[in-house]
């Protein structure tokens, strides 16, 4: 793709982990107010990270407050997605180290996400608040085409963990592996699982297996970001903390750890925040720069 604006400075982050070796990671455009969605795509597309992050001017019409409030937008190398978890820590880590932690809000196209950035010693971490979650049904005959795309069978799934459609900002198939070795192995047909994917309108598939009442591993697939598996996905990670609450799998005020990334050598853990007063989910995590 060839770039119709001047290139601003891109930032490359990771999140979910203060280690750059670790973490998924983000570009970050700070000042994207002269980018168009062509320019922001090929951005996305030539840094080839699973998303990457573009601030705009805060759209007309947004509640909550005004300072330090933004728009945003995110794209993967193919399209653009209406709400990403670990860019979203990314871009809040980002603008902290440049203005401070404190309180900031985000228009995104899936809803307003506040974030709040606080220093633990030398560490920021920043706590985003996901948009009022939903949990849907998914049809046996759409689960069989999953578990085929991915070559698994069904005794292989936890039984505890019936298959939902979890939502959070995106829309994401929730799987539970009943071992953890069936979770480290995934190889997966791309072209048979986007293809499900986009007919259903699933951003990931949020592949986990339980280590214990509040630790749980996890894995994302997302071809339909151009992207074999991403490393540790925030707005997955709100999902299933609604999906987990909502079928009574975990208390209903709880704070769960999820680790994701290890499978490919990138570690990271996301804290997942469940309050019996707010229906929404807070994802916590650190994030780091990348060179």
């Amino acid at each position: 793709m060839i770039m119709t604006s001047p290139l601003p400075e891109v930032l490359r982050y990771t999140a979910f982990s203060s280690d750059p070796e670790g973490g998924n990671p983000a570009g970050v455009v700070l000042d994207a107010a002269g980018l168009n969605d062509d320019d922001m795509l090929a951005i996305a597309a030539d840094l080839g990270y699973s998303e990457s992050a573009f601030l705009t001017v805060l759209p007309e019409g947004v509640e909550g407050r005004t300072e330090r409030a933004y728009g945003i937008r995110y794209f993967s190398p193919k399209a653009e997605v209406s709400f990403c978890g670990h860019a979203t820590i990314a871009t809040a880590i980002a603008l902290a180290e440049r203005t401070g932690p404190g309180e900031l809000v985000f228009a995104t196209r899936a809803g307003t996400v506040p974030v709040e950035v606080v220093a633990e010693g030398s560490t920021l971490r920043a706590t985003l608040t996901s948009v009022a979650p939903h949990i849907e049904e998914v049809s046996d005959a759409d689960v069989t085409e999953a578990l085929a795309a991915l070559d698994w069978r069904r005794t292989e799934l936890d039984p505890a963990f019936p298959p939902r459609i979890a939502f959070a900002g995106n829309r994401h198939l929730v799987l539970a592996a009943a071992t953890r070795a069936r979770l480290a192995d995934l190889a997966y047909d791309f072209t048979r699982l986007e293809t499900l994917m986009h007919r259903l309108g699933l951003t990931t598939v949020q592949l986990v297996w339980r280590e214990s009442d509040t630790v749980f591993h996890a894995r994302d697939p997302f071809p339909v970001g151009g992207v074999v598996e991403d490393p540790a996905t925030g707005a997955a990670a709100a999902a299933f903390g609604a999906y987990a609450r909502e079928l009574g799998l975990v208390p209903e005020q709880s704070v769960l750890t999820l680790r994701q990334g290890e499978d490919m050598g990138r570690p990271g853990e996301l804290t997942v925040t469940l309050r019996a007063d707010d229906p929404r989910v807070r994802v916590s995590g650190a994030a780091a720069p990348i060179g």
